[in-house]
């Protein structure tokens, strides 16, 4: 009798984990991750894309005082990386935790051998933020998971003419419907000085947030990010398409499609069109 209930327990405990959402299960991992001291967890996609074509650096307007155009390749390496580490967990004993998260981005000329391989940009993007986790159903099979209150700074590290920076208070909004979830990611500026601002009509590119929208699909990941500017009519924004995929074991396949303005720093203003292929390393769920 007493094995049969635990044969009993250990199915209906297998059984609740198989039924835990895709968020919930990376919520989970990251419990177990930062039960030891100074844990780093993974926060954004990591992912490496050793072949990504971009249609427009050599036309990119930004780099006329620095290098000429032929000196720059379309084909280069991108690659992100990003963690966060806790600070405070459950403050007052609530599902409230404060974190420190760090996300790089880096576009890297590496088969420009003639021109020493240099990498062409690079954006650093630290910043605190408080971190609520809170399931609450909402209407239909939506349910309310997790929001985030953020300090963020971002900046290619560079001096002028190409520094580009700028510094944001913003939040997420994560929602999800079974296999499918929505983050809302809104964002407010704030305003520097006129001689300071290196970019001055940013949030003219940039707009004023971000939606993204995941959908997983057993092993494969799908999914679509867009910044639109209503200001500007939706004429200015952005697309970005990123699927991951089983490759062998653990090495997942990564294919990234990017249009429109705000590749990099860099390139806040160009309109560009990349596709990305290489492999992820850690993902979103």
């Amino acid at each position: 009798m007493h094995l049969l209930f635990s044969i009993f327990v250990f199915l209906f405990s297998a059984t609740a984990l198989a039924e835990k959402s895709p968020v919930d299960q990376r919520i989970d991992q990251e419990k177990k991750l930062q039960r030891g001291s100074f844990s780093i967890i993974p926060y954004k996609p990591n992912y490496l894309l050793p072949f990504t074509f971009n249609n427009n650096i050599q036309s990119n307007d930004a780099y006329k005082d620095v290098v000429s155009a032929d000196e720059l390749q379309p084909v280069e390496i991108k690659f992100q990386l990003s963690f966060k580490i806790p600070v405070l967990l459950d403050i007052a004993d609530l599902p409230i935790s404060l974190y420190f998260g760090y996300t790089q981005v880096s576009f890297w000329q590496a088969y420009n051998s003639s021109n020493s391989s240099p990498f062409r940009e690079t954006n650093y993007e630290p910043e605190m933020f408080l971190q609520w986790v809170h399931n609450r159903k909402l209407g239909g099979n939506w349910h309310f998971k997790l929001a985030t209150l953020n300090l963020t700074h971002q900046s290619n590290g560079k001096t002028e003419p190409v520094s580009r920076s700028w510094n944001r208070i913003e939040s997420k909004l994560v929602l999800e419907n079974g296999n499918f979830m929505l983050a809302l990611n809104p964002w407010i500026r704030f305003t520097e000085d006129k001689e300071s601002d290196n970019n001055p009509d940013l949030l003219d590119y940039y707009g004023h947030g971000k939606i993204v929208a995941l959908y997983k699909m057993g092993k494969q990941n799908v999914s679509i990010s867009s910044r639109n500017n209503i200001e500007s009519g939706f004429s200015k924004g952005s697309l970005e398409f990123n699927w991951s995929f089983p490759l062998h074991g653990k090495i997942r396949g990564y294919f990234q499609i990017f249009s429109g303005y705000g590749n990099s720093l860099i390139e806040y203003n160009q309109y560009t069109n990349t596709v990305g292929l290489g492999i992820s390393l850690t993902e979103w769920l």
